[in-house]
């Protein structure tokens, strides 16, 4: 029903409309009696044999919502109704800000894919330390996607990073360093070696004198090539960071079915989708290779149906996260992953 009748009414308007509309549509609903339960029992898949272990968190299953939904850690208990496990809050700054001029986000419908330029619009982590204070559903898993602000340049970096850490640092279960979103000016260039090493250094220092010790994941693109996949490989080995999130948009345009003058229409942005597919996969089952499947790996990028769920698992991957194919697939897709993950025998320990 969804795929046939409620997206071609949805895609009548525009991706960031369409967002706030189901905020607050869920805002309101949520709050009559009886429907949050119902809908969780709907979409929920229970079992414990799709229960999953990941740097020493319990998962209900291996399912997730990325980050870019929930940006403000507003919502992640509507969303969780849907059958996600962990739900990862942001990307959250130190100081809100508005982001990327409007419009910033378009779809390609033909190539089932999405391109935007949000530039990390949200409210800062003042706020997201306060609701991510709040009471969450019971299992919930919460990570924190962590950035810096876009006018604070990149020698200065460090500075956001270690302030949204501390900020948020109680509030969520892991932590994603986001150093590859292509929407903030310059922000790629922090992959470099010598960056990357100093903000991830920081941030595992500060995790150190933390009381409770709580995993640190790198988000990765899916833009690098084999070497500096290595190289970064060899700095998260010796920097001792947890796992890896495989993969981030990619600002590459090549194979697409739309037509080349409708993508310049649109201009720059990261591009998600199932165009990303073979490539995120490429990179999950590259660093699960290179790393002798000793390195966690939370796969995202392309996730449009089961079987992309079913072979970034197969690549290594021991949990996944949708965000366009959510948009694309509807609600029940988390569900129907669950469940096909359970017809082939799951539960992945890593």
């Amino acid at each position: 029903m969804y795929r046939y009748l409620i997206r071609p009414i949805l895609f009548l308007l525009s991706p960031e409309t369409i967002h706030h509309l189901l905020i607050l549509f869920l805002r309101i609903i949520f709050k009559i009696p009886g429907i949050l339960p119902l809908v969780k029992r709907c979409y929920h898949v229970k079992n414990r044999s799709l229960e999953t272990e990941f740097l020493g968190l319990h998962f209900s299953n291996p399912v997730g919502l990325a980050a870019g939904f929930d940006k403000n850690a507003s919502v992640y208990k509507e969303f969780q109704a849907f059958g996600f496990s962990f739900i990862e809050v942001g990307t959250v700054t130190p100081l809100g800000q508005t982001g990327n001029e409007k419009p910033r986000s378009f779809r390609i419908k033909k190539d089932r894919g999405l391109i935007n330029r949000m530039g990390f619009n949200n409210h800062g982590a003042e706020e997201a330390a306060v609701r991510l204070a709040r009471k969450r559903p019971k299992g919930l898993i919460l990570g924190g996607n962590i950035g810096k602000n876009t006018l604070t340049p990149n020698e200065k970096a460090v500075d956001d990073y270690e302030a949204v850490f501390n900020a948020i640092y109680d509030g969520v279960d892991y932590f994603v360093v986001n150093i590859s979103c292509p929407n903030i000016s310059d922000l790629r260039k922090l992959q470099d070696q010598d960056s990357l090493e100093l903000i991830l250094g920081r941030i595992m220092k500060l995790r150190d004198q933390k009381e409770i010790r709580k995993p640190v994941l790198l988000k990765i693109s899916p833009d690098l090539n084999e070497q500096q996949l290595d190289e970064t490989l060899e700095i998260v080995d010796r920097l001792k960071i947890d796992g890896i999130v495989a993969t981030n948009t990619t600002v590459s345009r090549e194979g697409l079915k739309t037509p080349e003058e409708e993508i310049r229409a649109i201009g720059d942005g990261g591009m998600s989708g199932a165009p990303i597919t073979a490539r995120s996969l490429e990179v999950v089952r590259y660093i699960h290779q290179k790393s002798e499947g000793k390195l966690p790996i939370i796969a995202v990028g392309g996730i449009m149906c089961v079987q992309d769920a079913l072979n970034m698992l197969d690549a290594g991957a021991t949990l996944i996260q949708i965000y366009t194919g959510f948009i694309y697939e509807g609600p029940g897709l988390a569900r129907r992953i669950n469940r096909a993950i359970l017809k082939r025998g799951a539960g992945k320990k890593s």
